[in-house]
Formats: C-alpha cells, structure tokens, sequence
C-alpha cells in the first residue's frame, strides 16, 4: 500500500482537523438500478426509475452496462474505478474514465465501419458483434440480441476456441482467410492499448 508523509502530500489540509479529498475523486450519488445520477445532493429518490437512492435495485430489472467495455454494474450500482484502484463509482464517472483508459483504438474501427457494419478484408460483418469480440474476446451480442452468423462470425468464433494459428479439421479456405483477417484486426485495434 502506498502511504504518503502528510507534509508531502498535494492534497495536505490546514487545519488537523479537516481531510482533503481531490474532487475528482469524489463520487456521486446515483441511482443503484439504472445508473442515473442525481441532479443535485439533496435529490432523495432516483428521477427516472423512481427508486430511492441508496436502495438496492429491484430483483426483476436489468442492470445499466457500460457502453465502451460492457461490463455489467454490480448490485451496489457501481463498477471498479480505472483511474483509482480500490474505488468503486457511478457509471457516468466509469465512462468518463474511459478517456484516459481506451479499451483499443475506437477511432480506426470507426473509418472501417459501413453504416452499421465494418469491413474487414474482403468481407463485412455486423459492428457491434465485431466491436464485442474485440473488447471482450466474446462473441456473443449480448443478451436478447439476434446477430447474424456468417464468415466473420465463424473466424471469430474459431479464433477464440482454436486460437489464432490453429488447424481444424474440414477447414476451407474462406475460414482461413477470414481468421487471418481478423486476427490482423484484433492486433491493429488492441494496438493503442499497449
């Protein structure tokens, strides 16, 4: 654990008495349920799911996730920070974080992106599946969602229970191809990140 000598400390206060906590790292009230976060400190209950700030979320509802990483908020409405580790918050403050962690290289994936599907080599394949797997290794779309199933998808599919240079029985060339594709895109996207 780090520890800092007091007199050293950028956040130092004046007086024994009062601790200084930098703002940013401060955390908002939200809502446990959806995620919304309050319009103001003395807001009681949650203005768009009505439940009263604080409580836990209803058994029968399904949780906010993060738009970017796709990670689910636990029951206490909050996900792990990325700036500070050990600090839980609000989504919102999640999202912000995001500016400063990338899960990959958005902007690059966006110039291959044909309306709502990206290109990748010779083939095409839904974005949001691509976008998915590439952040997550999964290649579900999530739950409640139909994707479509087509080369892409396979490579993808392959690639994650094969591995990226494997041989596999009955393989045909379009496979190949396509999981060559993709394993060259998953190395230009997660480039960024390194």
């Amino acid at each position: 654990m780090l520890t800092l000598d007091p007199e050293e400390s950028p956040f130092r206060s004046r007086t024994p008495t009062h601790v200084a906590i930098p703002h940013e790292l401060m955390v908002a009230i939200a809502c446990r349920q959806c995620g919304t976060v309050a319009g103001s400190t003395s807001a009681t209950f949650c203005r768009r799911c009505g439940l009263p700030y604080g409580e836990p979320p209803r058994h029968d509802v399904e949780l906010p996730s993060c738009h970017v990483c796709y990670q689910t908020v636990d029951d206490d409405g909050r996900l792990p920070s990325l700036d500070a580790p050990g600090l839980r918050v609000d989504l919102h403050r999640h999202l912000a974080e995001h500016d400063r962690h990338p899960v990959g290289d958005d902007e690059w994936l966006e110039s291959l992106r044909l309306g709502d599907r990206v290109r990748i080599g010779r083939w095409s394949a839904p974005f949001d599946v691509v976008r998915r797997y590439l952040v997550t290794g999964v290649v579900e779309g999530g739950r409640r969602r139909a994707f479509e199933h087509n080369t892409i998808v396979t490579a993808m599919t392959q690639i994650k229970r094969f591995g990226h240079g494997a041989t596999i029985l009955g393989d045909q060339p379009e496979w190949q191809a396509a999981r060559a594709a993709v394993s060259e895109l998953m190395e230009r996207y997660h480039l960024r990140r390194r």
